[in-house]
């Protein structure tokens, strides 16, 4: 019996029992399905993250205060970062572009009969560039609003929206703890950074935020809660990582640790990618497990089908059937079920990963990869459990069978 005849009669053999058929495909279905799906959440996860994290602005490095360890510690934020410090690397630090500092705080701003608690973002007019946002209505704050400590303040789009609804915010006057603030400008909505929704913030300018706002508490200097920089280019990151800490050790007379940390968009990237990559791989794992439980359903129902098929292959080798004749035509059998099992599960997968894309901001990571793998991996799983059905029903005596009928 050549292998063509074989392909055929498995067929014949699987479309004779289609509800069987169908339950042993079910497993293989359920293990690709997940293993794909799993994969590709994965994967448009780290695109997610990925994607935000580059939003933060072109070769950023933010400048936070107090070390890991401290930080890691302490309830309270370290107060090591002042104003003079963002000056001095921007008069001092030759690798880097811009520099913007930070002064955040938490408060309820009030427009007429709406009160809302929001997040207040002081900061320097270099922000735009550093962190590279646009302005879609008004203008930013400058230089001169920050050495009058003007009374301005800059909203999120989502802010704007909230308060104002389509009435055009330019120019309007809003309560900022009990401080009246004139709306100069609106921010291109971007979403949020680091946890830090700039769409549903106010900015205001940072001489204005630490006078008017949050208070001057530092002895030595205006505190900062960061300091953003922007380095001239990618290649000048790790040297301008180097030049701020040099600087800011001296500036603190340090000699042991660090009481600041330096963070890069690099390093932040790479974290991610390390992060996702393992939980990734977790869940592929975990999904993994049902094609294992499948592959046993596959060996569980061929051994089923040995016994309910004594007769028939009896007189196949009657008939001058050989052992290898009977070997192949179940492990065919077996190889069709995983292999059908594997391409309705590989469109399950590929249905659930568009679906979590088109209800949720992940990105549809579809990986072909993930797909060639999951794929052989199933037919793998059918052939190897397919083995010993198809060995038992190979070594079955003729006269045996056909007497047990």
């Amino acid at each position: 019996m050549n292998f063509l005849e074989s392909v055929k009669m498995a067929g014949k053999t699987l479309l004779s029992n289609k509800l069987r058929s169908a339950l042993t495909m079910l497993g293989i279905v359920i293990g690709n399905a997940s293993v794909i799906a799993m994969i590709g959440i994965g994967e448009g996860g780290q695109k997610f993250v990925s994607k935000e994290l580059e939003s933060l602005g072109p070769n950023v490095l933010f400048v936070i205060p107090g070390n890991q360890e401290t930080q890691r510690v302490s309830r309270d934020v370290p107060r090591t970062l002042v104003l003079e410090d963002a000056q001095a690397i921007a008069s001092q630090v030759p690798t880097v572009a811009e520099v913007t500092a930070e002064l955040n705080s938490r408060q309820v701003v009030t427009y007429r009969n709406k009160n809302t608690d929001i997040n207040i973002i002081g900061t320097t007019p270099t922000f735009l560039a550093v962190r590279d946002f646009e302005t879609e209505k008004g203008r930013f704050f400058t230089d001169i609003d920050m050495k009058r400590s003007n009374q301005v303040v800059v909203l999120g789009a989502k802010l704007a929206e909230r308060l104002f609804g389509n009435v055009n915010p330019i120019g309007q006057q809003l309560r900022l703890k009990d401080t009246r603030f004139q709306v100069i400008g609106v921010l291109k909505a971007k979403g949020s950074n680091l946890g830090v929704d700039y769409d549903d913030a106010a900015l205001v300018p940072l001489i204005t935020t630490a006078n008017r706002i949050v208070g001057r508490t530092s002895p030595y200097g205006l505190e900062l809660t960061y300091i953003v920089t922007s380095a001239k280019d990618a290649d000048s990151v790790d040297a301008a990582e180097f030049q701020i800490t040099n600087l800011l050790r001296q500036r603190h007379k340090l000699t042991g640790e660090d009481d600041f940390t330096i963070r890069t968009q690099k390093d932040a990237l790479q974290t991610v990618g390390q992060i996702t990559g393992a939980l990734t791989i977790m869940l592929a794992a975990i999904a993994g497990i049902s094609l294992f439980v499948g592959g046993i359903g596959i060996m569980n129902i061929m051994l089923v089908s040995v016994t309910e098929r004594t007769q028939e292959i009896g007189l196949r080798k009657a008939i001058g059937a050989t052992e290898q004749d009977i070997l192949l035509q179940f492990m065919i059998e077996a190889v069709i079920v995983s292999a059908a099992g594997g391409l309705v599960g590989t469109a399950v997968g590929v249905s659930g990963i568009l679906l979590v894309a088109a209800l949720s901001p992940l990105e549809a990571a579809i990986s072909p990869v993930a797909i060639a793998m999951a794929v052989g991996v199933s037919g793998g799983i059918g052939l190897f459990f397919g083995v010993v059905p198809a060995r038992r029903a190979a070594k079955l005596d003729p006269i045996v069978a056909l007497r047990s009928a």
